[in-house]
């Protein structure tokens, strides 16, 4: 969305409870250092690999930064039953390379650690899927909504104004 050459991004996570998560993951595409840097085995040097996994992040956020003078990414955290949401927004950043080290988790994930040792990033090598971990502010907002009454099929049909002949059964 874009409104006054300010750009938003949205994206929704499910969460078994949106009111507790204090970090989620958002996935925030494709990554191919093979396609950008050349890398064709990611774990021969893994620092050098997730330095270019945020190479390309960075790159992307240097195109959209071309073009617009604000990017935020807004995230909606929804249950699984759809009934309970939270909701905030945070500014779209560029990550410099050197604040994070690279290690191998034990699905052959490379995990992108802060110097705090907090898990920021995650990328998986098959699919070059990039994983940004955000922690969920104490200011978001959270809400529920009501279930919604079950509709009945003959109410429905009679809101459309359904009439039989709009069928035909063809038997073979």
């Amino acid at each position: 969305m874009v409104l006054d050459k300010n750009c938003w991004s949205m994206k929704t996570v499910k969460n078994p409870n949106p009111f507790s998560a204090k970090n989620i993951r958002l996935i925030s595409g494709r990554c191919s250092p093979d396609y950008s840097y050349g890398i064709t085995d990611p774990h021969k040097d893994v620092q050098k690999t997730g330095e270019a996994v945020l190479g390309i992040w960075n790159e992307r956020v240097n195109i959209a930064n071309d073009h617009y003078s604000q990017l935020r990414t807004s995230i909606l955290i929804r249950s699984d039953d759809l009934l309970s949401y939270t909701l905030f927004e945070e500014e779209t950043l560029r990550y410099r390379t050197t604040d994070y080290h690279w290690n191998v988790n034990k699905n052959g994930n490379l995990v992108g650690l802060d110097k705090n040792e907090r898990i920021c990033f995650t990328w998986q090598p098959h699919g070059s899927q990039f994983t940004i971990h955000t922690e969920v502010p104490e200011s978001a907002l959270r809400f529920s909504i009501k279930q919604p009454p079950k509709l009945e099929k003959r109410d429905i049909l009679d809101k459309i104004h359904f009439d039989s002949s709009w069928i035909k059964i063809v038997k073979k």
